[in-house]
């Protein structure tokens, strides 16, 4: 995948009878989507050229132009859906995208390393950062609350966290 990609979204299948597709958005404003046109697959070619939207509850259910069938959404199933991170507004200052944290490094407010974001996660309880140990070996989550990691520092390539307990 290419770095310059950022996931906005999947198809979760098919909606109705008529070829239309259900896809869980991970934008602020789901029907954002629209507003793309084009959705990329992960190589970066075109998968699904947007026509209409509609809010539908945890998703958006939409038409697409290569979608005619309700076989052809539910074949669909599973794909990650990219734009350019170019079409994306640059972020606020101290805002940053979810993806801007993959490879910073993880520090305690003492400086002492614990690791660096390998990826960030969502298993429904909310955001967890999965961090690899500075001398590699088995991954950990941590949660991205703001009592876990009280700090970004986007600039510095930096995550600052609290040390984790002590598993006995």
């Amino acid at each position: 995948m290419s770095d310059d990609l950022i996931q906005v979204g999947r198809v979760a299948g098919a909606f109705g009878v008529r070829g239309e597709v259900r896809i869980t958005s991970f934008t602020a404003d789901p029907l954002a989507l629209l507003g793309y046109k084009t959705l990329q697959r992960e190589d970066g070619s075109p998968a699904l050229t947007l026509t209409t939207a509609r809010a539908a509850t945890g998703s958006i259910v939409v038409r697409a132009k290569e979608v005619e069938t309700r076989e052809q959404a539910e074949a669909l199933r599973g794909l990650k859906l990219y734009i350019s991170r170019a079409e994306l507004p640059a972020p606020d200052e101290d805002e940053f995208y979810v993806t801007d944290l993959i490879g910073l490094a993880v520090v305690t407010a003492d400086g002492e390393p614990l690791g660096a974001v390998k990826a960030v996660q969502d298993f429904g309880a909310g955001d967890l950062l999965e961090i690899t140990p500075p001398e590699g070996g088995q991954t950990w989550y941590l949660p991205f609350t703001r009592e876990a990691v009280p700090e970004v520092r986007i600039a510095e390539r930096v995550v600052v966290a609290v040390k984790p307990n002590e598993v006995e």
